[in-house]
């Protein structure tokens, strides 16, 4: 059997898994989020540590484990924990949507040596402009650090005792040379840093260590390696089964992400497009990320006080989008915009819009984000013919079929199961314990496919070039 280990902001979710993948045992741990300034997002590793030990101990209580042979990790990207040379946590690790360092980002992205290196624009989010915010407001934390780890790897560590990273989770440092596949000596140069800051190196699917003995004990586990791993996109895809060029899923969460596998490296930092390693070998991937999805259908579910359900019901079938138009923007925009200061808007209201027709043209804006997504991704090369659909915004069928004429291309629906970053890190678990390859993640079974209307199609890419003028005209507003 084979654990799973999925770092989310959230929470922290543990599943077990036998040797023909079925699921037989989860547990969750919620976890806290610290805001003690705008624009601050913190947690302490040492509840990761603890709510770790929390979910393989109610793991080991339900089941018998005698027969477990490995874990994988997977983790929310982008955090910096901070360590002494005694490995003591400096201060709570900065995490993925904390903000204060885009003055960092902005200087390090205006450094052509950046998005030639790591194929990526530097965001405020990534970790190496936060730790360059530590370098210039806490000097002497900085000073003090030894080690920088992601999120997932400072759970490694305390597993293990060593300090390993894999490639899918190093590309959103900003101080990965992505095409390499191994950090940039030029750009830790830059930022004050070595290589011996850095921790080593495997792939998603290779061991990075075994199970201290000492944890072991505590725990009562048998002798365990621990796999690479992945970041939580590139793990969620590894549960899906994306790992094939070409193969994608479009998740339609809270926010959205439309992710693409690659057998080469294809880089275009002006799109807004995230090129990462993907965390089996000689795979890399690509993402359009959204920053509203299902968040702009819940903003519109506050604004006039009906659920999401019932904006949503009775809208019957698909029919051509109305002049009502939507852009998502509530919080900015990632791709292809990389436009933080943007805000969402809505055009062409009369007194016939209702709340039914704004939830219709909010769900269109965001399909019209992800055909930018799809744009962009087309500039790099990278063509989808058909993605899986996951998230919470999958389960409406309107939404989906407004997607599929959208984009052009089918929508499948995977069957129930567990197919997420929990299940793709208890994969490359398998994978390290076993010798597998990327073989061992197939897709989840589908339920049903969403396709595009050829009759539909004319009006929507119609509707899409409306939106794409609508931004064009009041971005500086």
């Amino acid at each position: 059997m084979y654990i799973g280990l999925d770092l989310g902001t959230s929470s922290l979710k543990a599943i077990l898994i036998d040797d023909a993948q079925q699921v037989v045992a989860e547990h969750t741990v919620p976890l806290t989020v610290q805001r003690p300034h705008d624009g601050w997002s913190e947690q302490d590793p040492y509840s990761w540590v603890a709510a770790a030990k929390d979910a393989l101990m109610a793991i080991r209580a339900s089941h018998d484990c005698r027969t477990l042979r490995g874990i994988g990790l997977s983790g929310h990207m982008h955090g910096a924990v901070l360590l002494d040379a005694d490995d003591n946590v400096l201060r709570p690790c900065m995490l993925w949507n904390d903000t204060r360092s885009h003055r960092e980002a902005a200087e390090m992205d205006a450094d052509p040596r950046f998005r030639a290196i790591t194929g990526n624009i530097v965001f405020p989010g990534f970790t190496a402009p936060k730790v360059e915010w530590v370098r210039r407001h806490e000097p002497e934390i900085f000073a003090r650090t030894a080690k920088i780890l992601l999120p997932k790897d400072y759970l490694r560590l305390a597993l293990t005792g060593n300090h390993v990273s894999e490639m899918s989770d190093a590309a959103g440092t900003a101080w990965f040379d992505t095409a390499r596949r191994d950090w940039s000596d030029e750009l830790l140069g830059l930022c004050g840093l070595s290589r011996a800051h850095m921790p080593r190196l495997v792939e998603g699917s290779a061991p990075s260590g075994d199970l201290r003995d000492k944890l072991g004990i505590e725990l009562d586990l048998p002798p365990l390696v621990v796999a690479g791993g992945g970041g939580d996109n590139a793990a969620a895809a590894i549960g899906a089964g994306v790992v094939h060029d070409g193969s994608a899923f479009l998740s339609l969460g809270t926010s959205g992400v439309l992710f693409a596998a690659n057998d080469g490296y294809r880089p275009d930092p002006a799109t807004a497009v995230h090129t990462f390693c993907h965390a089996v070998p000689g795979t890399w991937h690509q993402m359009g990320v959204i920053l509203a999805a299902t968040d702009a259908l819940n903003w519109l579910s506050r604004l006039t006080g009906q659920s999401a359900a019932q904006l949503t019901q009775g809208l019957g079938p698909v029919t051509a989008p109305g002049r009502t138009l939507f852009l998502p923007y509530l919080g900015g925009e990632r791709t292809p915009l990389n436009d933080a200061q943007i805000r969402g808007q809505f055009l062409h209201l009369d007194h016939a819009t209702d709340a039914q027709a704004a939830a219709r043209a909010v769900m269109e804006g965001v399909a019209y984000a992800f055909a930018d997504c799809r744009d962009a991704l087309a500039a790099t090369g990278t063509t989808i013919s058909r993605a899986l659909a996951i998230g919470g915004g999958a389960r409406s069928a309107y939404w989906l079929d407004v997607l599929a004429s959208t984009l052009g291309f089918p929508l499948d629906v995977p069957a129930q199961g567990e197919f997420g970053a929990a299940m793709g890190a208890a994969r490359l678990g398998m994978m390290a314990a076993t010798g597998a390859g990327a073989e061992i993640a197939t897709p989840p079974p589908v339920a049903r496919s969403h396709d595009p209307d050829p009759s539909l199609a004319p009006a929507f890419a119609g509707a899409h070039q409306r939106y794409k003028a609508a931004y064009a005209a009041i971005r500086n507003l």
